[in-house]
């Protein structure tokens, strides 16, 4: 007999008109087959289409649906801040509104943390070459240069797939408000001891709307986060 699971999916979104209802309707069927008790967090990062609106509908009509809204934009980070402070389930799964990986995976990745004991689940992308050969290439370097910054040999540092203990959030000081978020919320929670394991998962390259992870803001905001964080997540490590 497995463990009660009780998770809580935190969907960080800006200008996600065109991918919300599904993503909605693809995570209530995933999460109602692999949960016990469980609820969405919709972060609303200030968007300029119908994103807040659409949210709030269904927010209004389900309360396993919970907004939470940026009138400022803050970037991924702020959105992902917000809303692990606004979970209150025992596990927090983080993905993107674009869908890309099957949510149906989420009672796989569920099973991971239960056999293993892990606390952090982190997803990779078992071929991301859909994704083009210019941001392929940028992921790779990337991924490089936080395990020798870092020594943490993690396989898809940005993928938004990653299952964590609400506990372990808790006081967990993070930082960034761009893209760096990721790397940083993976080297404090094993600053912290946490326990991480990688699954692979099958990518599906966003189909709406437009990313802008790749764009050369994007890219330097990211690098300046790096310098700017790096010696204090270092000097924070635990030593075995």
């Amino acid at each position: 007999m497995r463990p009660e699971r009780s998770v809580s999916l935190v969907v960080p979104m800006h200008d996600e008109e065109r991918s919300l209802p599904h993503l909605l309707d693809v995570a209530v069927d995933a999460l109602s087959r692999h949960a016990d008790s469980w609820e969405i967090v919709l972060v609303d990062d200030a968007s300029r289409d119908g994103t807040r609106a659409l949210a709030a509908e269904r927010a209004a009509a389900d309360p396993r649906i919970r907004l939470v809204a940026h009138d400022v934009n803050r970037g991924l980070g702020g959105a992902l801040k917000s809303g692990f402070g606004a979970a209150s389930k025992s596990w927090v799964l983080y993905t993107d509104c674009d869908l890309p990986w099957d949510l149906d995976e989420a009672g796989r990745v569920l099973r991971a943390a239960e056999i293993t004991g892990a606390d952090v689940i982190s997803g990779y992308r078992h071929d991301r070459t859909g994704e083009g050969t210019l941001r392929t290439l940028y992921s790779f370097l990337y991924n490089g240069l936080v395990h020798l910054v870092f020594s943490i040999p993690i396989r898809d540092v940005n993928f938004s797939c990653k299952l964590i203990r609400r506990e372990l959030l808790a006081g967990l000081p993070l930082e960034s408000d761009g893209s760096f978020i990721d790397a940083e919320l993976i080297v404090r929670l094993r600053n912290r001891g946490a326990l991480i394991q990688q699954v692979g998962l099958d990518y599906f390259p966003r189909t709406r709307g437009v990313s802008t992870l790749s764009s050369p803001r994007v890219i330097l905001r990211i690098l300046r986060d790096l310098v700017r964080l790096a010696p204090d997540l270092r000097r924070g490590r635990r030593r075995p």
